[in-house]
């Protein structure tokens, strides 16, 4: 398993683009500079009237398949 810490702010406006199904992955710089991408439905959980914002941390298996996101 792998864990990829990154900070992420997306507007409530620009979350509409992924709820709505125009965008359906998102893409992340890393805190230690990797570029990492995931399904922006898992996002889901973290969207508040304001957007989404906070520090997370991915968690991937050894396939590269998504095992969890939380937020720190």
């Amino acid at each position: 398993m792998a864990e990829f810490r990154f900070s992420l702010k997306i507007t409530r406006q620009d979350y509409l683009r992924y709820y709505q199904g125009n965008a359906r992955t998102v893409l992340v710089h890393t805190h230690d500079g990797r570029r990492v991408q995931f399904p922006a439905s898992a996002l889901r959980p973290f969207v508040s009237h304001e957007g989404i914002e906070g520090e997370f941390i991915l968690t991937i298996n050894d396939q590269h398949k998504l095992q969890g996101l939380r937020r720190l």
